[in-house]
């Protein structure tokens, strides 16, 4: 048969069953959890017995798996092995060639490409600013990676062997009076670079010179190299480098071509259209990079919250509408008050207590004290003063995180595993349902919770948030059992009744709500905090108060924040 016969017949044969696996494989790899075959049918419009044989054969050419505990498809060794290949041919230079241009002409600055080389970052690529820098570490070129920001950026997602490895025999060299040459603290910056996704230099390298990079990782997670902006530091404030952090990333993750993995990071969805709502009001100005964990204090009327990649805690006087700051070393998830006065917090992998007048802190237990690469991050107490906190992977790998609870005596107690990102929880006001967060997986879940014990059983989904509403983060619930989530990338909260239907929306004025808690005289207003990481300059400007903490006057009652009880 000639071709242009086979063409007049529908093409060349087996191609459109090509297409149609080529089609099954991208929609499979687009969710990591996988997709069960009711999904595929609904997202590939095939007929049963067509979708079913197309899976059959990617199953039996190991391209696609079927996991039958959560009856999905996800994807096989087989595509892994293809990618160690693409992988093992990948050239840096010519992937990042497009993007060293587009930064270069959006910000006006110099912009570089680095790789580890040894113990020093080699820069092998960059476009140079109208206006060069007059620096001798171009192109050939070698700096420190403690004190460049092309050289942070790589640290930070190394593993802790490597990164142990590569710093352990060598004594870091102060360049200038900002140059981090305490070990201790550029281990803990290094943290919170993996947490924000970029990494910032002021004056480290080179006087008046500051720069901001993110990592090209490669499909293990690991870095092959940076990409960063350089300039001067009058042109590069601090300000300014943060807001081209989300840049930097979307640069690096084009290079690589990594668009698929989880990170609370990138396309914030378009503001909803409607009018501004009266009854939702900013009542604490602030720019915190991401404001989490609000807890309300009766006792002394202030709303208590972290700034998590500060890392900072932070004292809200909504009368006044200041707020104060303590810096704390480390990475901060939560913070809640306690029982014999002060509070406590979570701090990298390890509950703290915080005496905020003092700085003072002391270590009241490590659950996660085996598990470096992780870290606290929502935390709420029970009726009982009981303190239930999740974890996650700072550069959110998959399923590493977990639920623990810590009882008044101190005494720890894992309660949940495999979590992707752990966030919101709350009660039902009787007690009888724990509800918790995985927002990676879009989900709130509920437990049965018995309050005598502290057991929690039975876990199902309690609401599944569609991708188009944002994710679900931070949560409360009210003294009518309806859970008040905030929805990051989603510029609003929601109520949900306990049967998990929506009962109404509150859009907010800012794209990244990050958790919510009721308070005030007569605990109906809802506190809601923000966050302003990887926000571009544009997305900044429609939403100039990312980052503050907004008041809702909801007309309903809300549930107290309960004390630790140790």
């Amino acid at each position: 048969m000639l071709l242009s016969e086979i063409e007049n017949q529908g093409g060349v044969p087996g191609v459109q069953a090509l297409t149609r696996g080529i089609q099954i494989v991208e929609a499979v790899a687009s969710q990591p959890r996988g997709l069960r075959f009711t999904e595929l049918l609904d997202q590939t419009q095939l007929a049963k017995g067509t979708l079913h044989r197309l899976l059959q054969a990617l199953v039996d050419e190991r391209l696609l798996a079927f996991d039958p505990r959560d009856q999905v498809y996800r994807l096989a060794p087989r595509i892994f092995e293809w990618a160690h290949r693409v992988w093992d041919n990948f050239d840096l230079r010519g992937a990042a060639e497009p993007e060293l241009g587009r930064l270069r002409d959006m910000t006006g600055e110099a912009v570089r490409l680095g790789v580890l080389d040894a113990a020093s970052v080699l820069y092998i690529d960059q476009r140079e600013a109208p206006q060069a820098l007059r620096l001798n570490n171009g192109v050939g070129g070698r700096v420190a990676p403690h004190a460049s920001g092309i050289g942070k950026a790589i640290l930070a997602h190394l593993t802790l062997e490597r990164r142990r490895a590569l710093l352990a025999d060598s004594e870091l060299q102060r360049l200038t009076s900002s140059t981090i040459v305490d070990m201790e603290e550029l281990s803990r910056q290094l943290d919170l670079i993996k947490a924000r996704g970029y990494a910032i230099s002021l004056n480290e390298q080179n006087s008046g010179i500051s720069s901001v990079a993110a990592p090209v990782l490669d499909h293990r997670g690991e870095p092959i190299g940076a990409i960063g902006i350089v300039g001067p530091s009058s042109r590069l404030p601090e300000d300014r480098l943060h807001a081209l952090g989300r840049d930097v990333i979307e640069a690096a993750r084009r290079t690589a071509g990594n668009f698929g993995e989880f990170v609370m990071s990138l396309a914030a969805t378009p503001r909803p259209l409607g009018p501004e709502r009266a009854d939702v009001s900013c009542v604490i100005p602030a720019s915190s990079f991401l404001g989490e964990g609000p807890h309300w204090s009766a006792e002394d009327g202030k709303l208590y919250y972290v700034d998590i990649l500060a890392p900072a805690i932070i004292a809200g006087d909504i009368e006044k509408g200041t707020h104060t700051n303590l810096t704390v070393p480390e990475l901060v998830g939560f913070v809640v008050a306690r029982e014999s006065g002060g509070f406590v917090a979570g701090m990298h992998g390890e509950i703290r207590s915080v005496d905020l007048r003092s700085g003072d802190m002391t270590v009241l237990a490590r659950p996660e004290g085996d598990r470096p690469g992780n870290r606290f991050n929502d935390g709420k107490c029970d009726r009982m003063g009981r303190l239930w906190a999740g974890t996650l992977a700072i550069d959110t790998t998959p399923d590493q995180g977990n639920l623990w609870r810590l009882d008044g005596d101190c005494s720890v107690h894992h309660m949940e595993s495999g979590v992707h990102v752990s966030n919101g929880l709350g009660w039902s006001p009787d007690d009888r349902t724990f509800y918790f967060t995985d927002t990676a997986r879009q989900t709130i879940y509920a437990y049965d919770f018995d309050l005598a014990t502290g057991a929690i059983a039975n876990r199902r989904p309690f609401v599944v948030v569609p991708e188009a509403e944002g994710k679900p983060d931070g949560l409360t619930v009210d003294a009518d059992g309806f859970v008040w989530c905030a929805h990051w990338d989603g510029w609003c909260i929601t109520r949900y009744d306990p049967d998990g239907k929506v009962e109404r929306v509150i859009n907010l004025p800012i794209p990244r709500p990050t958790s919510c808690t009721f308070g005030g005289a007569d605990m109906r207003t809802l506190y809601v905090t923000s966050a302003r990481i990887r926000l571009s300059v544009a997305q900044l400007a429609e939403a100039p108060l990312s980052g503050s903490v907004f008041a809702v006057e909801t007309g309903v009652k809300g549930m107290p924040n309960f004390k630790f009880a140790g």
